[in-house]
Parts: C-alpha cells; structure tokens; sequence
C-alpha cells in the first residue's frame, strides 16, 4: 500500500503532541495516553447531525487542551455557515467533493487533496460548489478555561 504522506502533514502541524508525549489539563495530574486513548474509528452512531449533513469529532475540544480534529459533511451546494471570522486560526483539507475556499473576499474552488490555512481574524468560509457531498476535516484549537 501506497503512503500518502502528504495527508499527515496538516495533523503533525496542529497536532504534534499526539506523538508519544504526556498531557496535563488543569485539576489533574500528569497521564500518559494509552494505545487505545489515541486512536478514533469514525462510528456512524456518534455523528452530529447538522442542518446541511453531519459531522464527527475525530478529536474533541475536551480531549487534548483545545485542539480538535473534525470531518464535515456538506450536501451539494450548501455551507455549514457564511464566511466569518475568529481569534483562532483554522485549517482544512478536502477529502471529497468540489469547495468554493474564501479567504478575506477572495475564493477559489479546489478539489480533494487541498488543503486550506486560515490566519486569525481573517474572514474565512467554505461551501460545497458541486454535484455530490463535500468531505473535509476542520483542524483548530479552541481555548480552554
């Protein structure tokens, strides 16, 4: 089986802490993460419905200091929400589907295998432009008190 290496680089920038490394959250002591604490298999019994499709937490807010790791689910030409802007950056990548990327009232479409960086408090958006479902994964941390 082929590597696609590529697929890994936007999860090892957002998340290099998932490789090996003890996490303290506030309140509690020092753990070590097992195996079976880091890995995820999407369950279609755990999706969230959303008004244009679905999605799933492969990384909850409450599992790693904030960071996450989500799959969105867009129906053909539809968007989770209009273009906005937050303290967090943010970053994509398109597994299926045709996207419409905006970024400060400028867009582009891409295909999958693209991946899309959102700076802090820029105006950002994506939405599905095609004939089929778009897929991608969303990567941000949000803070934590």
């Amino acid at each position: 089986m082929k590597c696609h290496w590529f697929l890994l680089v936007p999860i090892l920038l957002c998340f290099p802490a998932l490789a090996q490394q003890k996490m303290t959250s506030p309140g509690s002591s020092r753990r070590a993460f097992s195996l079976d604490d880091c890995i995820n298999e999407f369950s279609p019994a755990q999706i969230e419905s959303t008004n244009v499709g679905y999605q799933y937490w492969f990384v909850g807010k409450d599992f790693l200091d904030g960071r996450t790791l989500k799959l969105s689910v867009v129906k053909p030409r539809m968007a989770t929400h209009a273009p906005h802007k937050h303290p967090e950056d943010e970053l994509f990548f398109v597994l299926e589907g045709k996207a419409e990327l905006y970024l400060n009232g400028k867009t582009r479409v891409a295909e999958p295998y693209t991946s899309f960086y959102c700076p802090p408090n820029s105006e950002h958006g994506i939405r599905n432009v095609g004939d089929t479902i778009l897929k991608y994964l969303v990567m941000k941390k949000y803070e934590t008190k």
